[in-house]
């Protein structure tokens, strides 16, 4: 007895997509949208310490035993394992912090694939820093730029955008 199968389809071990047509001038992300997401992140990580302070003034601490207590170093401690996972560890297997999430906006590369890893941790570490070293004026780029791109975006060759991947038939 003979059985037939239908056919399989081809398998692909890698599949790249690709934006055709992508211009990061026509969806990149609105400055203030930037600076909301960014907010979000700000709020996130700086909520741990003051929930920690809050439960030591519970507890009877006041003056230096509450801001040199246990339990105001246990919260900056979860301060900086959110602020690692949240800007660092999370965009670079997303694509996006917990801020441009609620945002709804994304790193991608400025051919609109997705950012490597490598470039996504470079771009919020070393960017980040050679941000904040020029006073903020690297972050300002974003607002003035044609193409929506800060210094971080522009030495990691990355944008952020706005829009979602849909299917097109």
């Amino acid at each position: 007895m003979k059985t037939t199968s239908a056919p399989r389809p081809a398998v692909r071990p890698f599949r790249r997509e690709v934006v055709i047509g992508f211009s990061p001038e026509s969806v990149h992300a609105p400055f203030l949208l930037r600076c909301g997401a960014l907010l979000v992140d700000y709020l996130l990580i700086i909520a741990a310490p003051v929930i920690f302070l809050f439960a030591g003034r519970f507890f009877g601490q006041d003056g230096s035993a509450l801001i040199n207590g246990e339990l105001s170093n246990a919260g900056w401690l979860v301060a900086m394992i959110v602020t690692v996972a949240n800007l660092v560890l999370l965009p670079a297997v997303a694509g996006q912090s917990v801020g441009k999430m609620f945002a709804g906006i994304r790193i991608v590369r400025i051919d609109g694939s997705p950012a490597s890893v490598r470039s996504i941790v470079f771009r919020q570490t070393i960017g980040y820093i050679t941000a904040v070293i020029t006073f903020g004026l690297g972050f300002f780029f974003a607002a003035f730029s044609p193409s929506g791109r800060s210094l971080h975006d522009l030495i990691s060759r990355t944008v952020v955008i706005r829009g979602r991947k849909s299917i097109v038939s």
